[in-house]
């Protein structure tokens, strides 16, 4: 079987892609638990930070393929700092890239088209319009020519698996939870678009790929909604729930819709996770009160970097 590496597969994205491969390839997860107070799945476990370059450095020896999610994720989190930002989510790579010849899987975002009104493939125009999106095009671009398959993730939702920390800082994730704890959702603007993307669909895509020779770029999402599509639907499920819109942007400009077919004539692989599975998802959690404080600094990236730092 394949040694399979997962950088950071402690977190939100890697619990699934951990759970997606156990059976089918030998996986170790190296992490530095930034947001984890343990790791408690029964898979090889090294603890380490990729800044320390020589533990990985022997990880990477061990590894026939690297998935590499480690990264600081999300506009606000990676606008605190944005020279450590770069540091880690690009001259990381760059470093991979000069120590690893095996097989990479990374994982950038759909964020690198900005705002533009057209349906995007992967051949369009990139825009970012924050560190964390510039970081991850600066990541691409150092990966060009390598044996790397790189998937543009769209807007992630719903829950990974019974360990990872559950992220509430995603437009779907706190849409929900403040239906339901406040009776109404905000929605600035809600005409902006975002591609969605079922968290487990990351690890379906990278588990239908990670043995294959396709290489290159390939947006991943499920299906294009605008913000007021997404509370709509949530209403669905919260009908008492009241949506207040207001003409300011949502957060920021981004505006972006993708198309998947390129992933999808390649490798067959289409996202097939819907959005009211994800909404069930976290509705159960905050309805059943299985998160003790959905304030919590930890379920934001943004809150916890503020309140905590990253040394």
């Amino acid at each position: 079987m394949m040694n399979v590496l997962i950088v950071g597969g402690a977190g939100y994205v890697g619990g699934g892609i951990v759970d997606s491969l156990i059976m089918t390839h030998n996986v170790r997860v190296y992490d530095s638990l930034v947001y984890e107070e343990s790791y408690r799945k029964d898979v090889p476990f090294i603890y380490g930070d990729i800044r320390d370059r020589e533990p990985l450095k022997e990880q990477l020896k061990w590894a026939d393929s690297v998935i590499w999610l480690a990264a600081l994720v999300g506009d606000g989190a990676c606008s605190i700092n944005p020279d450590l930002t770069f540091e880690i989510n690009s001259e990381s790579v760059r470093w991979l890239k000069d120590n690893f010849k095996g097989r990479i899987v990374f994982l950038s975002t759909c964020s690198v088209y900005g705002a533009q009104d057209i349906e995007l493939d992967e051949t369009s125009d990139t825009n970012p319009l924050s560190e964390y999106a510039s970081s991850k095009l600066k990541a691409e671009e150092i990966l060009e020519g390598t044996n790397s398959i790189i998937f543009r993730l769209g807007t992630l939702f719903g829950v990974s698996d019974k360990f990872a920390r559950i992220r509430l800082d995603l437009v779907v994730n706190v849409l929900v939870t403040k239906a339901l704890l406040e009776g109404k959702m905000s929605v600035f603007g809600g005409e902006q678009w975002r591609p969605l993307l079922h968290v487990n669909d990351v690890a379906s895509a990278i588990e239908v790929t990670l043995d294959s020779d396709l290489k290159g770029i390939y947006n991943l999402h499920y299906k294009n909604y605008k913000i007021i599509n997404i509370a709509e639907e949530i209403n669905k499920k919260v009908p008492d729930s009241i949506i207040e819109t207001t003409p300011m942007p949502f957060q920021d400009s981004r505006n972006y819709r993708v198309s998947g077919e390129k992933l999808l004539s390649a490798s067959g692989f289409k996202p097939k996770i819907d959005l009211s599975v994800g909404i069930n998802e976290i509705y159960n959690l905050i309805f059943e009160k299985r998160i003790k404080d959905v304030n919590d600094p930890r379920y934001s990236n943004q809150s916890f970097l503020q309140h905590y730092g990253l040394s």
